[in-house]
């Protein structure tokens, strides 16, 4: 199976990055488990679980993409990503591991100090060193020191359709149908809608 390269990858993407590994890593995963190549049209569909610059690696590797309706996001937060596949209903869940604090102390510890406001300058040149270093070994280690990789049963989203688009009566912007609100009689769109929350 030929894969999209990881230079490709970085310069879709604009930078290296541990978060564009993972999603690297991940979506070598997923297409390997699946027997799957790139998708052309929707054959293959990522749900992603965080918008990370992992998201770009996914979309560039598996050619699942926010345009073709088949990379669907969902705002936990998680390292997590889905991907199956229609013409068998096949799908895998693949948790990224990330950076083993045990494998990589003084990553860990340089990272700490970053996140506490405590780092100087020597510091930060001392974790984007050992940054680097770190994600060469990422990039190569087998499959199972990243990502833990389990076969799921989901129920597959449509495929993406073409809705009828209608003009908002307020701000005068098209807005697809079945994202349209009505208010007081009229079609709006989301934003020009009154939004009604309850308060606990």
């Amino acid at each position: 199976m030929e894969m999209a390269s990881w230079d490709e990858v970085v310069k879709f993407h604009g930078h290296s990055c541990m978060g564009l590994a993972m999603g690297y890593r991940v979506s070598e995963a997923a297409l390997q488990e699946l027997g799957s190549t790139r998708d052309k049209d929707e054959e293959l569909i990522a749900i992603v679980e965080n918008d990370s610059c992992a998201v770009d690696a996914v979309q560039y590797v598996t050619g699942c993409t926010m345009g073709k309706g088949n990379l669907i996001f969902r705002d936990h937060g998680k390292p997590v990503y889905t991907f199956c596949r229609r013409s068998d209903d096949k799908a895998v869940r693949l948790v990224a591991k990330g950076l083993d604090e045990k494998r990589y102390p003084e990553l860990a510890a340089l990272r700490e100090k970053l996140l506490s406001g405590e780092a100087n300058e020597e510091d930060r040149e001392k974790y984007d060193q050992a940054a680097q270093e770190a994600l060469k070994t990422f990039l190569t280690d087998p499959p199972e020191s990243v990502v833990d990789i389990q076969e799921v049963n989901i129920e597959l989203p449509e495929k993406a359709r073409i809705f009828n688009t209608v003009t908002c009566a307020e701000c005068g912007e098209r807005v697809m149908e079945p994202r349209a609100r009505v208010k007081k009689g009229q079609m709006v769109c989301m934003p020009c809608s009154d939004p009604y929350e309850r308060q606990a």
